[in-house]
């Protein structure tokens, strides 16, 4: 008898392993930060050997916490921080450059110049992305061409591309298996997400040899199993989504209309739009958001760069609080009198502006601006762009009218009662925190007890998924109204 799904969830600024019940109940965990680096302004990368390193060791602090043994284990799910790329020697395992992360902007001008080309309608046609530095394409073309040797290397087939679960997949393999799932693939810009397949005029546009590419499947598939060495005994290896697919499915948004928001370093937000690939005429991205026996269910997502990183650069930037924990009572105690704006376009703007030059900037600052009107200003950045987010998708798609959207959200920022007020206040739409708030684990766990027979189908999942409390919208729509320009304001202001 198994008792545990073991969920990898990998993130942009720390790896956690998490042991999921059959109740769906976390009972053991461990995390660790790894660096981030930054090269130069605008570029941001990580040592795919520290990632590793750190998702090993967290998988064997989790099982050694539970009591558990390999043999307890039904599979292993993995979720990922997406559009991260990493290329590697399929000899020895080694990345021949660090991993450019998903924030990063180096590629910029290669991005504009196939803008300017005229390449991006055709790449939207068939990706539903738009040509930005975020995904991973341009990241794999800057690699093969600013390594010495690995544009020849790369076209003999002696080096391998993946986003970070399928180097993960591939390590835990010992090499044996190079594939990764159909969400991931999406955020590339050389899938096509109507025909499920790698595009060959899309790798063309961006150079790019198809040797390196990894095999694409289902989110719940038998991926391979994780070597014997690792973990005391061989683990199967069941399910793989991207962060944002995982805490779709953890959320239990199966259903056209349903909407997530997860709040991490950045903010993403998904609205299932079921076997509808929905094109957006307001620069969201369509996307899959999970795909299950062969079968694709297509979302329309917004992406918001820096949601808890504002806090983490009010932290360790600027020295204005200890801990992230601190800025929601610390906003509840600015000035009420003040309204200070943080665009915090550190590297560049998201949805839907999509402007990779934007830096940051604040607005309506005053003597008696202090430390509590900055965490303020941190905090309702957030949420404005949240409304940024949802506006721009209820006019995308006429299955969501507006103000009957209930939004659930995840991710470290959502304990922040203050801010999840705000938020509905600035939406003038309920906001529903769940009681599990690992939604992004228990969606890489659920994908692969799902298919191990651990977990049930995704209706009687649904059934599960418990409200912790909604926060319902109390603001006056004239004083919602006046901020929300303010912040409109403040981001022409900021791009100009």
């Amino acid at each position: 008898m198994t008792d545990y799904v073991l969920a990898i969830d990998q993130g942009t600024t720390s790896s956690r392993a998490i042991l999921f019940d059959k109740d769906y109940r976390p009972c053991a965990s461990a995390q660790q930060e790894f660096p981030q680096y930054f090269p130069q302004s605008g570029w941001v990368e990580h040592d795919a050997e520290e990632i590793w390193a750190g998702v090993v060791e967290t998988c064997r602090q989790a099982i050694e916490k539970a009591g558990a043994s390999a043999s307890q284990i039904a599979a292993i799910g993995i979720t990922n921080q997406r559009e991260t790329t990493v290329i590697w020697d399929r000899k020895t395992g080694r990345p021949i450059h660090k991993a450019i992360v998903w924030q990063d902007r180096r590629t910029a001008d290669f991005c504009a110049d196939l803008k300017a080309a005229g390449a991006e309608p055709g790449v939207s046609a068939k990706t539903g992305l738009l040509l930005d530095p975020y995904f991973s394409g341009t990241k794999v073309a800057w690699i093969l061409d600013h390594v010495e040797g690995a544009r020849r290397r790369a076209e003999a087939g002696e080096l391998a591309f993946g986003t970070i679960d399928t180097f993960l997949l591939w390590r835990l393999t010992a090499g044996r298996v190079h594939a990764t799932d159909a969400t991931n693939a999406a955020r590339t810009l050389f899938y096509n997400i109507v025909d499920g397949a790698w595009d060959q005029d899309l790798l063309k546009l961006l150079n790019i040899p198809s040797a390196i590419l990894p095999a694409v499947h289902d989110c719940a598939h038998e991926f391979g199993h994780a070597d014997a060495s690792l973990f005391g005994g061989e683990i199967p290896i069941l399910g793989i989504a991207g962060d944002q697919h995982a805490a779709t499915i953890g959320q239990a948004c199966f259903k056209p209309g349903m909407m997530k928001s997860t709040y991490g370093t950045g903010c993403f937000a998904m609205l299932n739009t079921g076997a509808e690939m929905v094109p957006s005429k307001n620069r969201m991205l369509t996307t899959i958001a999970y795909q299950l026996d062969g079968k694709p269910t297509y979302a329309l997502e917004g992406s918001i760069f820096i949601a808890g990183a504002a806090v983490q650069w009010l932290r360790d930037g600027l020295g204005v609080l200890q801990t992230a924990a601190e800025a929601g009572p610390m906003a509840a105690a600015a000035d009420p009198h003040q309204q200070v704006y943080l665009v915090p376009a550190f590297t560049g703007l998201g949805a839907p502006y999509w402007d990779a030059d934007a830096r940051g900037a604040l607005f309506g600052l005053t003597r008696s601006t202090g430390p509590n009107e900055l965490a303020r200003a941190a905090l309702e950045a957030v949420c404005y762009q949240t409304r940024d987010l949802l506006d721009a998708m209820q006019a995308d798609w006429r299955g969501a009218p507006a103000n009957q959207t209930v939004l659930r959200v995840d991710g470290g920022m959502v304990a922040s009662d203050w801010t999840m007020q705000f938020l509905s206040d600035m939406l003038a739409a309920p906001v529903d925190r769940p009681q599990v708030l690992e939604t992004t684990a228990l969606g890489a766990a659920y994908l692969a007890g799902m298919r191990a027979g651990f977990y049930p189908a995704p209706a009687s999942f649904a059934t599960a998924w418990k409200l912790e409390q909604r926060f319902e919208a109390r603001m006056p729509s004239q004083i919602r109204d006046k901020k929300y320009a303010g912040w409109q304001d403040a981001v022409k202001r900021t791009r100009s």
